[in-house]
Parts: structure tokens; sequence; C-alpha cells
């Protein structure tokens, strides 16, 4: 029988896509003024300080978790954030939706799963949304933030299956560990690749620094913390299309805050992308009660390990649009 999500589990499902949704908003805010890889070496040092008390250093795995830490956060997030600097934030959270179609494919290629048809209707539908974005001639000028922020949606993807084969490490622990890994990673990366390091700290203003704890507290721990408590609760199928929230509080918070507006062809684009992302994200829709009471009972599978990659997993913290990572198979948890 197909469990019912109460009033709370609502409640939670759409404060985690307003959660993460709010991200990109608030991150666009501050890389105006700072910058963006300074900026996500900051928010996981927040993120590594505030949980790393709590789980036993994980020995066993700290090699591969520093590496999943440099794939899967380092170059991900440097690779999305420097492309938002020069997209509007309402653009980028659209494109950065091809996180969920990249996992499929992924899991189709190197973990040997089978999409259904519909999925790869979804996964087409995506991916001609973002065509239609990236048609649009404001966005077309600045063709490389786009490649930037799909191929920071590319390797999140590689970054999910890598957390995925992990074994007896629990949630929790991948995601401090991670944090703890990526935080050193991307100051080294905001050395490389950036400049004005001292200037932009002593210039920061209180949206720099409060994007710096919403990121690393809010978004990591309150929001993967109800998305567990969800995933724990209720089939993954079942809570995953509140995740289809996620971009439409963006682009509200987006012209709200940032006054942004979406031209016609972004509305449409975008529109096609939730779309895909609807068909691959919405397994069934749950029967009535007396509907179930009236077909033979048949056991529901059990809460799977880790989310199947054919559905999807949360993002790290997301991000900001992006939710935070898979729980390993071990966790029965849930993604950026």
């Amino acid at each position: 029988m197909v469990s019912r999500l109460s009033a709370i589990d609502i409640l939670m499902g759409v404060s985690v896509a307003l959660i993460w949704g709010m991200g990109f908003v608030f991150s666009k805010a501050a890389i105006a003024h700072f910058p963006p890889i300074l900026l996500m070496a900051f928010r996981f040092s927040v993120t590594a300080l505030a949980l790393v008390w709590f789980v036993r250093p994980p020995l066993a795995h700290i090699g591969r978790l520093a590496l999943i830490a440099f794939i899967a956060s380092a170059v991900q997030y440097s690779l999305t954030f420097t492309g938002l600097k020069g997209l509007d934030a309402s653009v980028a959270v659209l494109v950065v939706q091809l996180e969920v179609p990249f996992l499929v494919l992924i899991g189709a290629v190197a973990l040997r799963e089978r999409p259904g048809l519909r999925k790869w209707l979804g996964i087409a539908l995506a991916f001609a949304g973002v065509a239609l974005i990236a048609g649009e001639p404001s966005v077309a000028s600045a063709w490389v933030s786009v490649l930037l922020v799909v191929s920071g949606a590319f390797v999140w993807a590689v970054g999910q299956a890598m957390i995925r084969a992990l074994e007896d490490i629990d949630g929790l622990t991948v995601t401090a560990w991670i944090a703890v890994c990526a935080a050193p990673q991307l100051f080294v990366m905001s050395l490389i690749f950036e400049t004005g390091h001292v200037a932009a700290i002593r210039s920061a203003d209180w949206v720099v620094w409060g994007t710096v704890v919403y990121l690393g507290l809010v978004m990591t721990a309150l929001g993967y913390g109800m998305w567990n408590v969800l995933v724990r609760r209720h089939p993954v199928s079942q809570v995953a299309p509140f995740l289809l929230l996620l971009p439409v509080f963006s682009i509200l918070a987006s012209g709200i805050f940032l006054g942004e507006v979406l031209t016609a062809q972004s509305l449409a684009g975008g529109a096609v992308v939730i779309a895909g992302l609807a068909v691959i994200l919405v397994e069934r829709w749950p029967l009535p009660r007396t509907a179930v009471a009236a077909v033979p009972a048949v056991a529901p599978a059990p809460i799977p390990a880790a989310v199947p990659a054919a559905v999807i997993p949360p993002t790290n913290a997301g991000p900001d649009g992006i939710p935070p990572p898979a729980p390993p198979r071990k966790d029965a948890g849930s993604a950026p």
C-alpha cells in the first residue's frame, strides 16, 4: 500500500525545495562582489566545522572521499558558480537541472541501470528545453557561462555515481568529510584561478557572509536533514516530485530579490525542462486508498539504500539549487 504524505511531510518537502531553490538567488547576490570559488571554500568550511564533530574519521575511506570531494565539490562547484557569475540566477537554475538527466545517463552507462522509455523521453525534453533557453540571444552571448554550468551539472552526476559506490559508511559522515576535504581544495583552486582575495574579504558585507552561513548550514544541515527524514518515511519516487518546485522557487525569488525577468523564450524553455524532469522523477501517481484496497496486494519494495540513479538523489546543499550528495548504499537515506 502506498504510504500517505502527512501535512508535516508535505510542508517539509516544500520547505526543502524552497531552501535549496533560494541558494542560487543568495549566491548570485554574493558573487556579484565576491569570487565564486572563494565563496564556496568558505561555504564548505562552515559545513565542515558544523558537522565534523558528530562523526568519526572514516580512515578506511578517506582517500576515496578526498577524490570524490575534488570531483563532486571542488571541480563541480567551481564550474557551476563561475558560470552563475555570467548568467541570471533564473536562467542558471534551469540549466543546472540537467543534473538529473545526466545522472540517469551515467547510471545507464557506468552502473548498467536500464532507464525505461519514459526516462529517455524526459531526458530528451530536458535537453531540448536547455537548448531553447541557450538559443535566447542574451543567453547565447554568454555561451561560456552556459557551458560552465552544463559541465558542472555533468561533473555533479559523476560525483553522485562515485558516492553511490561507497559502502559501510553513513550519509552524515560522507557529507561531513567531503566538506572537510573540499574546503582546502577550493581554497587552492581559488588561489590558482581567482585574484583579489584579500580585498574581497575586507570589503565583504553581510550579504556575502550571510550567504556563506545559509549555504553551509541551512542548505546542508537543515535541508539535507529534512530530505533524509522524508526518504526514510516514504519511497523516493513519492517525494522526488517536490524537487520540481526548486527551479520555480528560484525563478520567483530571482524576480523578487534580484529584479530578473525571464524572456518568453526562456520561460518556454524552462517549462520544457521542468516537464522533462517531471517525466523522469514522477514514477507513478499514488492510487486512492479505495482503489489500492481493490487491487491485489503487492508488497512494496523497501526504500533503497541510495536513491536510484534512474530517479534522482538530492543534491549537496544544493545549490544553490543543487541538492546534497546522495548517501552511500548502506545508508537508508536519499542527492548536488
